[in-house]
């Protein structure tokens, strides 16, 4: 029972187990990836307190990104029916997001209104895989689950709606939080249960159940693994519940200073803050 976090101290980019009632971290030899591959911890005889590290992306070195499932809570379907999908999806709609879309826990995100004015939010269960594999079982999944953790998945909406594939929109630079660590499966449990919530400057915008997803975590592995071959370290993104800010009336995105606080029970919270980078007058384009 592990809570795993990526950290830097004193210039130095480390992996550690988080104690989070005495809120420091120790430091171990290893790294992510081998925690992942199944190498027990060794602590280096460090404690820090967690103030005093910078919490980093839990991501192995070498990860390809997110697998993310789209459209998979009923009631996300049915506040975006207009736009997206009409109707339930029988089966999922996966798109990826690229390394280079993820951002830390506590990062300041950049988000230009240059890309983007409709900017929006998306609480989901990240899945970190553990065991690798193609062609996964359902009844088998669970053994390929290492952890898990916090996405949101920030999107550019104006960009997803004008490319008819979703990728531009949801692969903006250092725009998708992950974190704060990951909480192995053996403390959360498998399947997962947990309430899944996001607030922005503290009003409530989504809160339901990982029990509400359309598509269960086993059968997002079984159905991604039949085409893509799972590696550890992987990280799926399984897909947010309703209340995203473009189905709301009128619609809400993201504004310079908004604090976005995504939070899943028995995991933790990932919370960010919004900065809209100032335009030199030089740079303004007058259409």
């Amino acid at each position: 029972m592990m809570r795993i976090a990526c950290f830097t101290h004193a210039h130095e980019r480390a992996t550690g187990l988080v104690d989070e009632v005495r809120a420091v971290v120790r430091p171990v030899r290893e790294s992510l990836a081998d925690l992942v591959a199944g190498a027990l911890p060794t602590p280096d005889g460090r404690t820090l307190p967690l103030a005093d590290v910078l919490l980093r992306a839990p991501l192995t070195a070498d990860c390809r990104g997110l697998l993310c499932t789209g459209i998979n809570y009923v009631e996300h379907q049915r506040e975006s029916a207009d736009t997206f999908v009409a109707d339930v999806p029988v089966d999922p709609i996966v798109f990826f997001k690229t390394p280079s879309a993820v951002a830390d826990p506590g990062a300041v995100l950049e988000l230009d209104e240059r890309v983007s004015e409709q900017f929006d939010w998306e609480v989901e269960l990240g899945v970190v895989i553990g065991l690798g594999g193609r062609d996964i079982p359902v009844e088998d999944a669970g053994r390929h689950v290492f952890g898990y953790t916090v996405v949101n998945d920030v999107t550019a909406r104006d960009v997803q709606h004008r490319h008819k594939q979703w990728h531009l929109g949801k692969n903006v630079d250092a725009a998708t939080p992950v974190g704060p660590w990951i909480v192995t499966a053996d403390e959360l449990g498998y399947p997962p249960a947990a309430g899944i919530e996001l607030a922005v400057n503290g009003v409530v915008k989504q809160r339901a159940h990982t029990r509400d997803m359309i598509f269960t975590v086993a059968e997002q592995i079984a159905v991604i693994s039949r085409y893509v071959a799972l590696r550890p370290g992987d990280v799926l993104a399984t897909g947010t519940p309703s209340g995203v800010g473009f189905a709301r009336t009128p619609a809400e995105f993201l504004r310079h200073g908004d604090v976005v606080e995504a939070r899943i029970d028995g995991i933790g919270l990932l919370r960010n803050e919004i900065r809209v980078p100032a335009v030199a007058p030089s740079e303004v384009v007058v259409a």
